[in-house]
């Protein structure tokens, strides 16, 4: 789906001069813009100050052609015979991604999946808390998880006021989750991450990605019977024989 993109008013005179006016993107170049980050980030702990666009596209898993032409989009092209500079090039994405400020992230559905994902580290190095959690099963309101109270559902217009919550994680059963979804719209919530495997509707205002882990499993079962008719053909060759390949979906 669509991602609506917002401009922004905020961030010093340097950040101006770094990033130029709000770039609007190609959708694959967003997507591939947090791997940008990841990789810069990991780069940046391990003490590099610089990196070239081969070494960066490497560690992204994506070719440095199609690396320098997202980067371009940003107005960053990198400098001839040294590469990127790590800490501007982070402070770029970041600013482009909305990373410069925190993100305050509800999530709906406190099972296995939402335990976990309550659960997860990830999220705040990144620049996201979850404040709030919610069930709609009496049985798990008032649970303790990672730190968190975890409410009743009908609660969730009046903390969304009160923590200013623009994001949502539904991690409920299908069944569940276009009430949540609607629940979600109407308490002024404008993103959601959906991990229950199906298509929700919500208005043109609300972005929405979508997180099913059983159609990347058949992703990639396609592509293991792709392999594996190739090898059976004569002359077919082997994956581990074809080289190195870009990460599927990249």
């Amino acid at each position: 789906m669509s991602q609506q993109r917002h401009g922004s008013t905020s961030g010093g005179s340097d950040r101006a001069n770094a990033v130029p006016a709000f770039p609007d993107l190609p959708e694959a170049t967003i997507a591939r813009l947090p791997e940008y980050l990841r990789a810069l980030h990991n780069l940046g702990e391990g003490g590099a100050d610089t990196i070239s666009s081969e070494g960066l596209a490497a560690a992204a898993g994506v070719n440095s052609a199609k690396l320098r032409k997202d980067l371009s989009h940003l107005g960053s092209y990198g400098t001839r015979g040294v590469g990127y500079d790590i800490a501007l090039l982070i402070e770029q994405i970041e600013y482009v991604l909305g990373l410069d400020q925190r993100r305050a992230v509800c999530l709906v559905g406190v099972g296995n999946l939402g335990h976990a994902l309550a659960g997860y580290d990830g999220f705040a190095s990144r620049g996201f808390k979850i404040v709030a959690l919610f069930d709609a099963d009496p049985s798990k309101v008032g649970e303790r998880i990672h730190g968190l109270i975890v409410r009743h559902i009908d609660e969730l217009p009046q903390v969304a006021v009160e923590e200013t919550i623009a994001i949502g994680v539904i991690a409920t059963p299908a069944g569940a989750a276009q009430a949540v979804a609607d629940e979600l719209v109407a308490a002024g919530v404008t993103s959601i991450l959906n991990f229950a495997p199906c298509v929700l509707s919500v208005p043109a205002n609300v972005d929405v990605r979508k997180v099913d882990l059983a159609i990347e499993l058949q992703i990639l079962s396609f592509h293991e019977h792709r392999k594996a008719s190739l090898t059976a053909l004569p002359g077919g060759r082997s994956a581990t024989g074809a080289g190195n390949q870009e990460a599927v979906g990249s």
